[in-house]
């Protein structure tokens, strides 16, 4: 995966500041995020892993899925990446662009779990006081496990908070078997 990444690094770069550039981050980003489902589904990546059909044929049929927000900007992109054989990166090039375009509007994902239904009051608040500790904008998605038996656990990239009753059990099981 970090493999796929590091070679997906340049080109999501690349797109990112061509979007800039030309003040189209919306786009980019959902023309990006939907060639990246697109190419990520079993039955297209064998199409894409197709010798037979020409490259430059594999990214048309892309961009024929995704054909709101297409410039030019964005087809000369997907010529790029057909001429080099890496329109398979698509869905690491979409979620790193995503990455950049969240870091330079300073906006986050956030889900959280919670064990109980969350109120909207519940939701805008810890939103709030998310929003003042990573000094970014909040958008929070909350889904419900009722396993967790009470509190929450929160994620968003790499951070997870686990204030959970399952979870402070499994750390106190861990501690005394240990």
């Amino acid at each position: 995966m970090a493999e796929l990444r590091t070679l997906a690094r340049p080109y999501a770069k690349a797109a990112f500041n061509a979007a800039q550039e030309h003040e189209q981050l919306a786009e980019w980003s959902q023309v990006l995020t939907v060639a990246g489902q697109v190419t990520a589904n079993k039955d297209i990546r064998q199409l894409l892993a197709n010798p037979g059909l020409e490259e430059q044929k594999k990214a048309e049929l892309i961009l024929e899925v995704a054909e709101d927000g297409v410039t030019d900007q964005v087809r000369n992109f997907f010529a790029v990446l057909a001429e080099n054989r890496r329109l398979t990166l698509l869905p690491e090039i979409a979620a790193l662009f995503n990455t950049y375009r969240a870091d330079l509007e300073r906006t986050v994902d956030i889900e959280v779990t919670a064990a109980f239904e969350l109120t909207d009051e519940q939701q805008q608040k810890l939103a709030q006081a998310l929003s003042k500790k990573l000094e970014r904008q909040v958008s929070l998605a909350a889904s419900l496990d009722k396993s967790l038996i009470g509190g929450v656990i929160i994620r968003t990239g790499d951070m997870v908070i686990d204030a959970s009753v399952r979870g402070k059990l499994t750390k106190l099981a861990d501690a005394l078997g240990s």
